[in-house]
């Protein structure tokens, strides 16, 4: 199954394959360089495919954790100041996504949709320690009656170049289901209250929509 923000990048990149098979042909009979092409057509495929796949995720709904939003490896844990929306000291928890990483952001707890702003920017590398504040990027805080209010920040990267947000001030949303979709490497940040319990620790290789990330007891 693909991602729907992948069906034009999808088709394009079938036209492309298929005309650089055809002229593969054409252009020379030296057999070689037509399998160099074959291989090159087919890697590009690969990669868009891989790139917007979209596979089935069983989500547990539990109100007393709160989920991995995205597939990735958690390289920052620490306590920041978030400036945009609370303004002050949260708990912040931010994962990296590879290219080779599965791209679709989903909800980590349900809740209403307090906030939701997008912000254009660079496109720093997305484990730059100014990439939360400088790059294109979302900021969408979800209500949740165990957690209060928990942001999220979708942020690109270098080759990261659209960030697609689904949340909408004032909607119900269910943890677990899609939340949006980032283009080619990025990461997303999560701010949570101080003093959360967290499920997970450093360098921990986290799926999103499963992998639980806090937990309230």
């Amino acid at each position: 199954m693909f991602h729907k923000e992948g069906h034009q990048s999808i088709l394009i990149t079938l036209f492309v394959v298929v005309t650089l098979f055809l002229g593969a042909e054409y252009v020379t009979n030296n057999q070689i360089i037509q399998y160099i092409i074959y291989g090159i057509a087919l890697f590009l495929l690969i990669i868009i495919l891989q790139f917007f796949r979209n596979p089935k995720r069983y989500t547990a709904q539990n109100e007393n954790h709160i989920i991995a939003p995205v597939d990735g490896k958690v390289v920052v844990i620490e306590e920041v100041f978030e400036k945009e929306y609370f303004q002050d000291k949260r708990l912040q928890v931010s994962i990296f996504m590879s290219p080779i990483n599965v791209h679709v952001t989903r909800y980590g707890l349900s809740g209403l949709v307090k906030f939701s702003k997008y912000h254009p920017g660079k496109f720093l590398v997305a484990w730059h320690p100014k990439a939360s504040e400088e790059n294109e990027r979302t900021t969408i805080v979800v209500e949740n009656k165990t957690f209060g209010e928990i942001l999220y920040r979708q942020i690109a990267g270098a080759l990261a170049k659209r960030i697609v947000n689904y949340a909408k001030e004032g909607t119900q949303v269910v943890q677990g289901t899609d939340a949006g979709f980032i283009k080619f490497g990025s990461r997303v940040d999560l701010f949570l209250p101080l003093g959360t319990k967290l499920d997970i620790k450093l360098n921990d290789v986290v799926k999103g929509g499963e992998t639980i990330v806090a937990i309230n007891e």
